[in-house]
């Protein structure tokens, strides 16, 4: 049994905790961080629309989690557009710079540093949804997040808990001198954190627009911080915008709900697969607090993983496959029946969700790649470069996600949206790299019996590719673990409320209200106007 290697002394200080529930009929906001939630809401009181508060939430995420995104970035989300009736995927990929020479550097040498980073997408996507969807302008979307750069926010337990356990690449990086107090220790918890660097550049964007960032002074400093110091990414490289692409959302049925998630290069597909298979298994394998049930989940778990490592998809080429595997109803019916026999045999990234009261949803995922993606930042731009290269395939070269000029990396990003009937019911979604569609997939079961609160915060479980199975065991019965172990399984056991295990945020309508949770395991919040 492997104990939790991750696990951080807390601090003795305490600050506020943040609200994990709320209630609204005007609208909710639902983000990692309590900051975000309120730059959010304060979109949907000036009278914006989910769009617009989506997007002031996912800029203010990039200043108070910058060790989960920011500007240099990439951001994916699926939609429903109330008027258009229509439910959309916006594939915000960010590209490999041209410059970079297949089978030349191995994926330990694009772990940290300026080379680790892809060309940042989340500043593209971010204006052209607000342009073709919302109805603030780009100038009133960033106002909250400048406000927060410029101001400080208190720095919270995790804050101060991830980077003491990033400090060595963060000492080591050119970062250090702006997430770090005089360039060598953690901002102590209850400090306030300011960033008027990063303040400055968004403060630019919002005045000369985010075309600036691709094409103007921010991109020629880009340039030239990559130039001197080993980068890759060019002025040639950012003056092709990666502009989103509109792509058709993965579509399941769970019982009364169609659900609607994302597609390659995301792992929207993973998750319609787990729920397929689920909905196969027995009725008394479905209760996931018995030790049956855990198993159950656990293998549903590493079987869905198992195929999209073994059938990836070009997001190009996926549009035109009809029946593919991993969602075929039969192909799930026989794996439900194979775990069957088995079990009776033996015995860094964030996400919103938010909806108004015009009928738009938002589910939106973000990420700069690993905590405090590459540990490095232009020191006159004040963000932090992600290290999405590191997320390509470096072996195989048929491999749709191999690395090689302008290609697009993995995402494990599942943003989902829920429908009862016609009309969207839930938004919801997490980060955790390879653990998001394992923690929606869990929320969403637990929500056919529990409230949207007591779903969120159940305790969680994750199954690995090879068979090391991730669980918050102190939240658990004592014998889950024992026929885990029995049936092969490596235990590893996390903290209770996690950090590893996901953060689902989630909204809903409850009759004529909106519903949001915020999951405990990291310092989110939802709230909703309350004009």
């Amino acid at each position: 049994m492997i104990l939790d290697t991750e696990t951080l002394d807390p601090s003795s200080h305490r600050i506020a905790k943040p609200q994990r529930f709320s209630v609204s009929r005007l609208g909710m906001v639902s983000t990692a961080h309590s900051k975000a939630t309120e730059a959010g809401v304060e979109m949907l009181e000036e009278g914006g629309n989910a769009i617009d508060a989506a997007v002031a939430a996912a800029f203010a995420l990039g200043v108070c989690e910058p060790y989960a995104s920011g500007l240099g970035g990439q951001t994916m989300m699926t939609l429903y557009i109330a008027d258009l009736r229509k439910t959309i995927a916006l594939d915000g990929s960010s590209r490999a710079p041209n410059r970079i020479v297949p089978g030349v550097f191995q994926k330990k040498e694009l772990l940290t540093g300026r080379r680790a980073s892809t060309v940042p997408s989340t500043p593209a996507v971010l204006d052209y949804t607000l342009r073709r969807f919302g109805t603030k302008k780009i100038s009133s979307a960033l106002g909250p997040a400048i406000r927060l750069a410029e101001n400080g926010f208190e720095v919270s337990e995790l804050n101060n808990q991830l980077t003491r356990r990033e400090l060595k690449k963060l000492k080591n990086g050119s970062a250090a001198n702006l997430f770090l107090k005089k360039g060598v220790s953690p901002y102590p918890v209850g400090s306030i954190f300011k960033q008027p660097v990063l303040a400055e550049t968004m403060r630019r964007l919002a005045k000369s627009g985010v075309k600036d960032f691709y094409r103007g002074k921010i991109a020629k400093a880009i340039h030239e911080d990559m130039e001197a110091n080993g980068g890759l990414i060019r002025q040639d490289d950012l003056a092709q915008i990666p502009h989103p692409i509109e792509r058709k959302p993965i579509s399941g049925r769970f019982e009364e709900w169609r659900i609607l998630s994302f597609p390659p290069p995301g792992a929207g597909r993973v998750l319609v697969e787990m729920l397929n298979i689920f909905k196969s298994l027995p009725a008394r394998f479905h209760d996931l607090d018995t030790p049956e049930g855990a198993l159950a989940i656990a293998k549903v778990i590493q079987q869905a993983n198992i195929d999209r490592q073994d059938r990836p998809r070009d997001p190009n080429f996926f549009p035109q496959v009809q029946n593919s595997r991993m969602l075929s109803l039969d192909y799930a019916g026989k794996v439900g029946k194979r775990i069957t026999a088995e079990i009776e045999g033996r015995g860094e990234t964030t996400h919103l969700s938010v909806m108004d009261r015009f009928g738009n949803v938002v589910a939106l995922t973000q990420s700069i790649e690993r905590v405090y993606g590459s540990c490095a930042a232009a020191p006159e731009l004040g963000f932090l470069y992600n290290n999405y290269m590191s997320a390509f395939e470096h072996e195989d070269i048929n491999h749709p996600y191999y690395l090689r000029p302008n290609a697009v990396p993995w995402a494990s990003v599942a943003p989902t949206i829920v429908f009862v009937g016609r009309k969207p019911w839930a938004a919801i979604g997490s980060p955790g790299s390879e653990r998001i569609t394992s923690s929606i997939l869990q929320t969403l079961l637990r929500l056919r019996k529990h409230s949207p609160l007591e779903a969120v915060s159940a305790p969680r479980l994750h199954c690995s590719i090879d068979g090391k199975v991730s669980l918050e065991g102190t939240r658990m019965r004592d014998d889950i673990m024992s026929i885990l172990e029995g049936n092969g399984y490596q235990i590893d056991v996390r903290d209770p409320y996690s950090f590893y295990l996901g953060c689902v945020q989630m909204v809903c309508r409850q009759g004529k209200e909106f519903v949001g949770v915020a999951d405990p395991r990291r310092d989110g919040s939802a709230k909703g106007p309350r004009i």
